[in-house]
């Protein structure tokens, strides 16, 4: 099924789909000569501006033992024809808990590894809990506080030695997965010799314009950072094309201001703008409204009360900071604080907006209703529980 839906997607990424809008796709191995020279094969074509979106690959570290690891990555896992029996999952981010569900479905044993304390590092101490107990009750073993050692075999089974608080243990395995991020691709077209700015993080360093070294050569996508999103790379591709082509009359500096994502486990994991985590890194005043989807209609109708919406607001105002939901469909119900964000709307606008009954999106007006609660004008009401009781007489 998988790669049956790949290949009906594929098309949407296509040379006949780009060559229909008008675009020439040239096929080849391309190489930056200068910044205004490209060779692909044996031609040399002369261009006023370069986007470099040559993306990222599998992060796969130098531990002992691994060449003989039988591990696999995101790109080559779905070429399996048998299940593992004992698969083991090196990371504990969103890749890591997707397939570990994804696997334990299929009836896999899945042990999850992290060297960290917790899974989804990025999220909230709430999200990772709650999908910590999610995936557990589904029979995935996670073990953090762990430090890779090395792979090694015994009697020709397989094995990971880690460092672990208790002392040096191993776990047996048939397939590993490797899930410890990307690497972004900057070698082997020229970047070296013409010196481009390369990042501590490996990515190509570029300024609020998504220029590089030269104002002419523009970087996009996961090559680029600092989000390895692919919606993120279509948005970053709008400045690029946009500053390459009117630059010199205008530039437009690349808003992150609004960056969503989403783990797309079940219930799935969708954040944007700022956590609470993050918050307390700025040290800003900010106050945190939640609401508990086992109180929706229709979150008990479809059986999917697993989750809480979790919105971050400037202390004292309605101003959305940045929301997470945890849910069925969080990455659709997360549509609607995007967009207040994008477009300076507060709680309040939300709570006054009418949503269908019954829906999941719901709860992102009763999680405003939560919020308005808190901030009721108390002293104003006490006048009017006067006023009415006086009215009654």
């Amino acid at each position: 099924r998988v790669k049956r839906v790949v290949a009906t997607v594929e098309p949407h990424d296509s040379v006949k789909r780009f060559t229909g809008l008008g675009v020439e796709c040239i096929s080849g191995e391309a190489k930056i000569l200068s910044p205004y020279e490209v060779k692909i094969g044996e031609k040399v074509y002369t261009t006023q501006n370069i986007t470099i979106a040559t993306g990222s690959k599998p992060l796969v570290p130098k531990i002992k033992g691994i060449e003989n690891a039988n591990y696999v990555t995101s790109e080559t896992i779905w070429d399996l024809k048998i299940l593992p029996k004992k698969f083991l999952i090196i990371g504990c981010g969103p890749m890591g808990c997707e397939l570990a569900q994804c696997f334990t479905r299929f009836g896999s044993e899945v042990i999850m590894i992290e060297r960290s304390e917790r899974i989804l590092i990025r999220e909230d101490l709430e999200v990772s809990d709650l999908m910590k107990e999610v995936l557990n009750n589904e029979g995935v073993r996670i073990l953090t506080h762990h430090k890779i050692l090395e792979f090694t075999e015994v009697d020709n089974s397989k094995f990971l030695v880690c460092q672990s608080s208790v002392g040096v243990v191993r776990y047996e395995y048939d397939l590993v997965l490797i899930a410890m991020g990307r690497v972004a691709n900057v070698k082997e077209f020229g970047l070296e010799e013409l010196g481009v700015a390369i990042t501590s993080k490996g990515t190509i360093e570029t300024n609020e314009f998504l220029q590089t070294t030269y104002p002419n050569i523009f970087a996009s996508g996961d090559v680029a950072g600092p989000y390895q999103l692919t919606h993120m790379a279509a948005h970053q591709a709008w400045y690029c094309a946009i500053n390459g082509l009117f630059g010199k009359f205008k530039k437009f500096k690349v808003d992150y201001s609004v960056v969503p994502w989403c783990t797309y486990t079940d219930p799935e994991v969708a954040t944007v703008g700022i956590n609470e985590e993050s918050a307390k890194d700025r040290k800003l005043d900010y106050e945190v409204t939640i609401y508990h989807l086992d109180d929706l209609d229709r979150a008990i109708a479809d059986d999917e009360t697993k989750g809480f919406v979790k919105i971050i607001t400037q202390k004292g105002s309605d101003k959305i900071l940045g929301a997470t939901i945890v849910g069925a469909q969080a990455s659709t119900m997360i549509l609607e604080f995007i967009s207040a964000m994008k477009f300076k709307k507060g709680l309040n606008q939300i709570l006054g907006t009418i949503h269908i009954y019954p829906s999941l999106g719901e709860a992102n007006k009763y999680a405003a209703g939560v919020w308005k609660s808190a901030h009721a004008p108390k002293r104003l009401l006490k006048y009017l529980e006067k006023y009415f009781n006086w009215t009654r007489k």
